[in-house]
């Protein structure tokens, strides 16, 4: 099968033929129809990768630790050779993705062969032909009348809910967004859904007006016209939440989530910016910072992600499955236009045209990348895959 890596020296992307993947036990086996090239988190990966080792160590201090911690644990030799084999290794890109399951293996309940889903999780939902997939980062497509190109928004859509879960936000309140990328703008989107008034901000006009069209109730491209913009829409109180889906080393959209908030309002960090946060006005309006965590309560758990563990709903409401699931219902009620979001298509193939565009190479303007998959390559009756003999516990 073709898989999408990236070499971690270089960047450079390559489309390899690779083996198909084992099935694990607590995991489904999915045939790819559609996945999503994130123009954010991925596009940070792509230039991390290019950088020199000088420049990564300054970007990521925090793996500078875990080096300084190894060497003096394991010694200098040792700690070499683990990272230059690191860096050697290909990286699986990729964790948003749709698709059918075409083999379901020991211990997983409700999903079952044939069905169309959307998979999530980098190292799981990969740019490949086929991904083996945990089962509680698996979310059934509720409605044949949701196309694999939309369900392959779901992880990104759950980010944007569980954001938008994390800011408590309440019917009626007034929204606002900073950021109208791919992420903002499902963020928009669902906000309206949830009946709120949702006010948007981005520097580029041609985002601005997209966010307006797809249901804003208004939007600004310049800080000072977005601060008068929520106190004219808030009786001059200001936002109840913000909501900053940007992506930037700049501490600008904290900065701005402070003036236009109300007073005690919450604003939430769901996109990758600067947090220095403006003591004065966060103070004088005693505002509640929240950071969003991922596609909600449940990623970075192994027990949960690995081991199948799920955690009760009478405790845990809203877990990353769940906001998955809720995502997909909002598509399949036709509460979103994702189509609208789709700029660019391309067959796994090319997958490094995809590269190009959104690490800027091409300077064309995005929001949705896809890449697709054949649909007509052999089933798995005709691919070496092996059974997993541990147990689930064991992975």
């Amino acid at each position: 099968m073709k898989q999408v890596f990236q070499d971690a020296r270089s960047a450079e992307i390559t489309v390899a033929d690779v083996p198909a993947p084992k099935l694990l036990a607590g995991c489904v086996l999915v045939r790819t129809a559609a996945s999503l090239v994130s123009a954010g988190t991925e596009r940070a990966s792509s230039e991390f990768a290019g950088k020199n080792l000088l420049q990564k160590a300054r970007m990521r201090p925090d793996l500078v630790r875990e080096v300084l911690s190894k060497i003096s644990r394991d010694g200098l030799v040792a700690t070499v050779s683990a990272v230059r084999s690191r860096l050697e290794q290909p990286g699986a890109l990729g964790y948003s993705s749709a698709g059918t399951v075409v083999a379901v293996g020991e211990g997983v309940t409700g999903i079952n062969t044939g069905d169309r889903v959307a998979c999530a999780g980098a190292g799981h939902a990969v740019h490949a032909e086929f991904a083996c997939v945990p089962r509680l980062l698996i979310a059934r497509i509720p409605s044949e009348a949701v196309s694999f190109d939309e369900a392959a928004f779901t992880t990104v859509g759950s980010v944007a809910l569980h954001g938008i879960r994390t800011a408590d936000v309440k019917l009626g309140d007034v929204v606002a967004v900073i950021g109208l990328g791919l992420l903002g703008q499902l963020t928009v989107q669902i906000l309206k859904a949830a009946g709120c008034c949702v006010l948007g901000m981005d520097i580029s006009a041609e985002r601005a007006d997209l966010a307006l069209r797809l249901g804003a109730d208004a939007v600004s491209t310049s800080s000072s016209s977005f601060r008068d913009l929520c106190l004219q829409h808030s009786a001059g109180h200001g936002a109840d939440s913000v909501l900053i889906a940007a992506q930037t080393a700049s501490n600008d959209p904290v900065n701005l989530a402070g003036a236009v908030a109300r007073n005690r309002a919450v604003v939430v960090a769901v996109g990758t910016v600067a947090m220095d946060i403006p003591r004065r006005s966060f103070y004088e309006k005693e505002l509640d910072f929240r950071i969003s965590r991922s596609y909600g309560p449940g990623r970075y758990d192994a027990a949960y992600e690995q081991k199948g563990i799920d955690y009760p709903i009478g405790y845990v409401r809203w877990t990353e499955t769940r906001n998955m699931e809720a995502f997909l219902k909002l598509v399949a009620d036709r509460k979103l236009d994702l189509h609208s979001l789709i700029t660019h298509r391309f067959p796994i193939t090319r997958a490094h045209s995809a590269y190009d565009l959104i690490t800027g190479k091409t300077q064309e303007a995005i929001l949705g990348v896809l890449l697709s998959y054949p649909q007509d390559a052999p089933d798995t009756q005709h691919i070496n895959i092996a059974v997993s003999a541990p147990s689930m516990a064991s992975h």
